[in-house]
């Protein structure tokens, strides 16, 4: 139920609908396309009361809670954001969100709670998302946030993944007295957080100052460590851990196969694209540490979140032409409007109905231009979604010096290999019982996030650590 005083359940929520609406200052394109910095200016006090008093306080449940994975209590946080009690709605948050400084970045919310508030109907949604940053960025500076540990039990847990799975599951686990390590194939812990998301959407200094937390809470961190290449999930057992949590991900990128060239020099997966671009040196795994070096021109094929980051990335890294490749229309297209806009303001490109179908060397050797094809739609799939449908001698190439390859994740199948008894499907995703609990074929071990589900937001999958946390709290009292 909201926290909302049962007297201010008379407000006027007409007059509240009507309140002017200011939208989201950001930087000017040409001065934020120069580094990559935040791209969003935050909100001060007094910004953030006012947006707060638009809300009209819906009867529960309010369809932005309805809407928000995490089920956060925002029209709680709302009043409190607007009478200036910004750390209490913090705590709000706090208490059904591991990550909330990052969601409220990050989140698609136009698609979630945003999307859902009733005011879309004849007004602007109040910007609940911004709104949760603000207030959770407040406590941090002006308090601190220290994550509430319980008893301790004694016993061990492993995670595998230090991304937003891992960290739900292992915030929650601290909470209820447990000693947890985290075990990471890379240098630094944050996953997806710190290697997949651009500075300018989350600032590295913001997940910096969040891992941190979970270090006073107690969490151990294990980097450079390939579970099922350098140890498996029986070793883990072995070295004493009563229960694993498998949070790795869907990381491998999908290829684009039986399409000559895409091994040119030039040619670059999404994924260490934008690792080489976005993380520190000293942060990158041995392997990405030689320097990053695009072209005049850059193609970027794909339609998703990745596409947009790498198209903005590309053009921070002084690229003149960024273009979008994509062999649907925009209608089709997965990724955020808000992002593809801010591409566009930033001076990236699109062109719809175009598939590349070869990718050609130059005199040199590397990269110099890309073959496609124009596409045209056909009848639906199985899903709703029209199935591009290529046009026959409509062949033509555009003259690039980088391509970048954003078509999305595959699952890790490693896991699944070496670990005995344990489950996968569709190429190595991890198979649960009941996605509730995030238990899998093999005893003692749990599983969420993006290698259960395939590719999906932060939310989903910090939401989905967090159930596996209270399904291994559940397990291991049991067999105590």
């Amino acid at each position: 139920m909201q926290a909302v005083p049962s007297e201010f359940l008379a407000i006027d929520r007409k007059e509240r609908a009507n309140r002017p609406f200011a939208d989201l200052d950001l930087r000017p394109a040409e001065m934020r396309v120069c580094d990559f910095e935040d791209v969003v200016i935050e909100f001060g006090p007094e910004r953030a009361m006012v947006e707060a008093s638009r809300c009209i306080h819906c009867p529960d449940p309010a369809p932005c809670m309805v809407a928000c994975p995490t089920k956060n209590d925002i029209p709680s946080a709302m009043w409190l954001i607007e009478q200036g009690r910004f750390a209490e709605a913090a705590a709000i948050y706090h208490k059904t969100s591991s990550l909330p400084e990052v969601c409220g970045r990050v989140c698609p919310h136009e698609a979630l709670c945003q999307g859902s508030c009733v005011l879309n109907k004849h007004q602007q949604p109040v910007l609940c998302g911004e709104l949760e940053a603000f207030c959770v960025d407040y406590e941090r500076r002006t308090l601190g946030h220290i994550i509430p540990l319980g008893t301790p039990t004694g016993r061990r847990v492993a995670i595998i993944g230090a991304g937003p799975a891992g960290l739900g599951c292992a915030d929650l686990l601290v909470q209820k007295g447990y000693d947890v390590t985290i075990f990471e194939s890379k240098p630094a812990p944050g996953g997806l957080l710190v290697y997949g998301i651009p500075n300018f959407k989350l600032p590295k200094d913001v997940w910096q100052e969040k891992w941190e937390e979970f270090e006073r809470a107690g969490v151990k961190f294990v980097p450079n460590t390939y579970i099922g290449k350098d140890k498996t999930i029986d070793d883990l057992f072995a070295e004493g851990f009563e229960a694993v949590f498998i949070g790795v991900g869907s990381e491998m990128d999908a290829k684009m196969e039986d399409t000559p060239g895409t091994d040119l020099p030039g040619v670059f997966e999404a994924t260490d694209f934008l690792i080489r671009a976005n993380v520190a040196r000293d942060q990158l795994p041995e392997s990405m540490r030689a320097p990053l070096e695009i072209g005049r021109r850059v193609a970027v094929i794909g339609g998703g979140d990745t596409a947009s980051d790498c198209l903005r990335t590309a053009l921070r890294l002084g690229a003149e032409e960024v273009t979008c490749l994509y062999r649907r229309t925009e209608r089709e297209m997965p990724g955020g409007k808000k992002d593809r806009k801010m591409a566009r303001d930033e001076g990236a490109k699109y062109r719809f109905l175009t598939q590349p179908v070869k990718f050609i060397a130059g005199a040199d050797g590397k990269l110099a231009a890309v073959e496609c094809i124009e596409m045209k739609l056909g009848e639906p799939d199985a899903k709703g979604r029209r199935k591009p449908v290529p046009v026959e001698g409509s062949n033509f190439s555009i003259a690039v010096d980088t391509a970048i390859l954003a078509l999305g994740y595959w699952p890790d199948p490693i896991l699944g290999k070496t670990t005995p008894d344990l489950e996968t499907h569709d190429w190595g995703l991890i198979t649960v019982k009941n996605k509730a609990t995030g238990v899998t074929s093999r005893e003692g071990v749990f599983s969420g996030g993006d290698c259960v589900t395939g590719p999906d937001l932060v939310v989903t999958a910090m939401v989905g650590g967090r159930t596996a946390a209270l399904a291994i709290d559940a397990y291991l009292r049991g067999k105590g």
